[in-house]
């Protein structure tokens, strides 16, 4: 294995252990040393990808946004009909966020609690409105559009978080459906 090799595997572990860490159940418990213990690295490999704990932490929640913007896309890119894009978005998104809950609260609960994450989920919301508005394809008035997009990112963004942190106690199945009848609505708005 090259040097490039090993240092891409450390920095995959590391974003694994970020995820655990700052989507922990009792909210984010990072710093570098319980980091460096979690990857089984000395602090050398963790300062050869990050300059410090802030850097990391801005770093493990932008991989988690980015992977989530892309199960989307894919998820969506084949479907044709409304209610399959819905579908298939709901589905793509329940299975990153809640079927590893430590993803979702990374992406969705760590910005509300973790100061350097403070706006960083008002920051990745655009990109997730995009590709919202993008599958509004029955509602013409772009302005409508938007404001369509907006809200269900901010509905969603809410049900999500209730459901990560039990507030919203509902089965799976049901939740699922309740999220696809919210955007196939919205799309017929």
């Amino acid at each position: 294995m090259s040097i490039e090799e090993r240092r891409a595997t450390r920095k995959a572990t590391l974003f694994d252990v970020g995820v655990t860490l700052l989507g922990a159940v009792d909210g984010p418990a990072v710093n570098v040393r319980a980091v460096c213990k979690a990857a089984g690295l000395t602090e050398r490999y963790f300062y050869e990808s990050f300059t410090d704990r802030d850097q990391y932490v801005v770093a493990v929640h932008t991989f988690v946004a980015e992977r989530a913007q892309s199960a989307l896309a894919t998820a969506v890119e084949s479907e044709t009909t409304s209610e399959a894009v819905a579908t298939a978005a709901v589905d793509a998104f329940v299975k990153l966020m809640v079927d590893d809950p430590a993803m979702g609260r990374v992406l969705l609960i760590a910005p509300l609690s973790e100061p350097v994450l403070s706006g960083r989920g008002i920051e990745s919301m655009p990109a997730f409105v995009d590709l919202v508005y993008d599958q509004l394809s029955e509602i013409a008035d772009p302005v409508d559009k938007q404001l369509v997009a907006v809200g269900l990112v901010g509905a969603l963004f809410t049900l999500f978080i209730g459901y990560l942190d039990g507030s919203i106690v509902v089965e799976r199945e049901r939740f699922v459906r309740h999220c696809v009848r919210l955007l196939i609505n919205a799309n017929q708005a």
